[in-house]
Parts: structure tokens; C-alpha cells; sequence
């Protein structure tokens, strides 16, 4: 079977397009069994790098997708533009499509306030993106918040009680909606809230202003979650009450 890879938020009618010729999915952004290490991009990318466009670029020269689908605008990031152009050289088999997602329009969010567990709805919010996924939820009044994109290192998400709701880019890709800056921008206030960001990416900057703003906490993650992060969410969230 011939395989796409998906990078970001592609524009949706790509999505159908091949989804309806058959091809297989995978998701480039999301750390694969098998491929969990960096050494193949070692002379062609710098260490300190956003983590989640290393794990594209490896997953890509790795797998050698027939298509890759990448989003190089608001449904990904800038950065993407350069691995794409990278990937035209070093992988002349495969076709690379750049697209920009303007999408803006909701289109609900029902898993973000649900009461299933917080990786949970993260899954089902990236799995989305390519298949049809159960919406059909029992929303929760929110006693915590995680804001930001999908972490590469979902480890994060099992310190949340089931009843986080998701705000942020995350809650902007289950609305297919990756150009809504209002979207990205709220949150309820009054619970408290980790403001995530994987390290190095440009989303750090509007993660600190919001914790700023709404007495949250703002981390950063490279690769994977480390001890101290860790202690310091569950200190965040024990100390506000969120968990015991």
C-alpha cells in the first residue's frame, strides 16, 4: 500500500483526496516504535532544534513516505518549510506538498471538554486530523487546563485529572481550525493551567504571556519529560487544588 506522510494540518480536501485513493496515513509529528532517535539527522540538523520537527525529519527519511503532505503555514509552523526543502533533496522518490492551512471557521471542540482522560483526548485530537473518531462525549466542568500543542512526550498528560479541558493549538487542530487566533488564545479562568510549549519552538513566547496572565504555569519540553518538569507540574496542580 502506498503511504502519506502527514505533517501538521494539512488542508482538509488533501486529506480526502487520498483517503479516498487509498492510501495509508502516518502521522510524521509523532514519535513512531522503532525510530525513537535523532542520529540519522545528526549532521544535517542542528541539537538544539524543536523536537517535534526533528521527529518529522526522521520519521521521513526513515519511512520514505511516497507523498508527504506537509503544512508549512498556520496548520504546522515556519520551521517546516525548511525540513520540506530539505527532504526535495534527500528524497527524490517521494513527492513533497506544502500547503497552507487557513482554515478559521469552528468546528466544535467536544473532545477538548470532555471528561475522558487527558491523553486520551489527545490522542483522539491528533488521530482527527486523518480518520473519524468517536465525538460523541460527556463534557466536564473544568478543574484544570492544559494549553498548547501535542506534546511529543505524552507522559505529561498523565499527571491531569480526567477533568482537564485542552485549550490552545491543540484545541485549534480538533476544530480544524489552525488560523483561529481566538481559539488559541482562550481559556477559562480560574482553574489552574500549565502553559506547554515544546522547547525551541516560537509558541514558547505566547505559552509564558498567557501564564502570565491568567496566574498559570508555563513549561517548556524538549525530547522527552524530565523529573524536575514533572515535579513541577504536580506541585502546580496539587498546590491549586486540581490533584491530591
Amino acid at each position: 500500500m502506498r503511504k502519506v506522510g502527514i505533517a501538521g494540518v494539512p488542508n482538509q480536501e488533501f486529506i480526502d483526496h487520498y483517503k479516498d485513493a487509498g492510501y495509508e496515513f502516518i502521522d510524521l509529528d509523532m514519535p513512531i516504535t522503532g525510530i525513537d532517535y535523532f542520529d540519522v539527522i545528526e549532521k544535517i540538523a542542528p541539537k538544539i532544534y524543536c523536537a517535534t520537527l526533528k521527529t518529522v525529519f526522521v520519521n521521513a527519511l526513515v519511512i520514505k513516505p511516497d507523498i508527504i503532505l506537509a503544512d508549512v503555514g498556520e496548520g504546522k509552523c515556519d520551521g517546516m518549510r525548511f525540513i520540506a526543502e530539505a527532504l526535495r533533496e534527500l528524497l527524490p522518490d517521494s513527492e513533497i506538498i506544502t500547503t497552507r492551512n487557513m482554515n478559521s471557521k469552528p468546528q466544535g471542540n467536544p473532545i477538548s471538554v470532555s471528561d475522558l482522560p487527558l491523553k486520551e483526548k489527545m490522542n483522539r485530537i491528533v488521530n482527527s486530523v486523518i480518520m473519524e473518531v468517536d465525538k460523541n462525549l460527556k463534557p466536564c466542568k473544568p478543574t484544570a487546563g492544559f494549553w498548547g500543542v501535542p506534546p511529543r512526550d505524552f507522559a505529561i498528560l498523565d499527571i491531569f485529572p480526567n477533568t482537564t479541558h485542552i485549550y490552545g493549538w491543540a484545541r485549534c487542530m480538533e476544530n480544524k481550525a489552525p488560523d483561529n487566533m481566538e481559539i488559541e488564545m482562550f481559556v477559562d479562568e480560574g482553574i489552574p493551567i500549565v502553559f506547554f510549549a515544546q522547547s525551541f519552538c516560537q509558541k514558547t513566547m505566547l505559552a509564558k504571556y498567557l501564564a502570565n496572565k491568567y496566574n498559570g504555569l508555563f513549561v517548556d519540553v524538549d525530547a522527552q519529560l524530565d523529573d524536575s518538569t514533572k515535579a513541577k507540574v504536580i506541585a502546580f496542580l496539587t498546590l491549586r487544588g486540581a490533584i491530591k
